[in-house]
């Protein structure tokens, strides 16, 4: 008999990278009332009329050269690892996988899962730190489906994991394929939130006002922007790279009011001060993906070259490696 069921959930890719299918996905995924946050006709009106029209056509064009002859990097390396971490738990755990936006979708999966009669689910998406907009969203979606079920399972659910020691060790192994201190600089790059998302994490106040950027409390726990500070912390303080050789950064902003540095500003700038090599991390995306493989590994190199630079090297990510693994296999049998 199986012991529990796990659902592995990550933010999802086009089925192709077709325009149209494209531009489903980015439909689905902007409309989404966690992800753009502002009242819903005027999200309908910006999504629908304005970005989807305009936008998708152009990361067609992108998505083509991220696609492989196996398809999407996102769901080669997740299903990668479902495979490896099914391996891992053995005969007592069923491991499934979804994504938030288009397939396999959520609905889809949690339908297969009820159809095993599960004693329990632990549902871990494939995001370490906690966002309204990412992690928030993939369990709403998962806590939509499973309440209209007639039998409700025993349910646990894993918001985040930014300082699991598993989670450092793999981000801290891949940084030792490249020796930092033969960079000029080291970033940090973690995807980007508009400041009022994480402004809405506290009852009172602003995050600006809650020292983000140095510790840790019980009031800003769940904030996105403490913790990518937070884990830049242990991973710094693990390779041993002091404080004025790197730099926190947040990319593939929408507008100015997003969390700040800037990454493409940050890249900028180092090549205008004479940086020739940069080391980039990107430690909120576990996979290889469009944000990494392009925008990091491609578009920050152009930035970089444009303005004196030479090299901007990606760490990978985490994809399948074993400790990665390891740390899944830790998560789940701790819940």
């Amino acid at each position: 008999m199986k012991k529990a069921t796990v659902l592995l959930v990550n933010l999802g890719t086009p089925d192709s990278p077709s325009v149209s299918d494209v531009r489903s996905y980015l439909s689905q995924f902007l409309n989404d009332p966690r992800v753009i946050d502002i009242p819903w006709l005027l999200r309908k009106i910006l999504v629908n009329l304005i970005i989807v029209p305009f936008r998708a056509p152009k990361s067609a064009k992108i998505y083509k050269e991220l696609w492989t002859e196996q398809g999407s990097p996102i769901i080669t390396h997740g299903e990668s690892v479902k495979h490896l971490l099914q391996e891992k738990l053995g005969e007592e755990y069923n491991v499934e996988l979804a994504m938030r936006y288009k397939n396999p979708s959520v609905p889809s999966v949690l339908e297969k899962i009820r159809k095993t009669n599960p004693n329990k689910i632990i549902v871990l998406p494939l995001f370490p730190h906690y966002a309204s907009a990412s992690t928030g969203s993939a369990l709403q979606e998962v806590m939509d489906v499973i309440r209209k079920w007639w039998v409700i399972p025993e349910l646990s659910f894993i918001s985040q994991y930014w300082d699991h020691q598993g989670y450092i060790n793999a981000f801290v192994e891949r940084g030792k394929q490249h020796n930092w201190q033969d960079y000029d600089h080291v970033l940090f790059s973690y995807h980007g939130l508009p400041e009022r998302q994480v402004d809405k994490v506290y009852d009172e106040g602003l995050c600006n006002e809650k020292h983000c950027e140095s510790e840790i409390t019980e009031e800003n726990k769940y904030c996105y922007k403490a913790t990518c500070f937070a884990t830049t912390r242990l991973l710094t303080a693990a390779l041993g790279i002091p404080e004025d050789r790197y730099t926190v950064c947040f990319q593939s902003r929408l507008d100015k009011n997003w969390l700040e540095p800037f990454s493409d500003k940050v890249v900028e700038e180092q090549a205008k001060k004479g940086a020739k090599k940069l080391l980039v991390f990107s430690p909120a995306f576990v996979a290889d993906c469009l944000e990494t493989t392009i925008e990091i590994g491609e578009e920050y190199q152009e930035i970089f070259e444009e303005h004196g630079g030479e090299k901007v090297q990606l760490v990978e990510s985490l994809n399948d490696h074993p400790l990665w693994i390891e740390a899944l296999e830790d998560l789940v049998k701790t819940h």
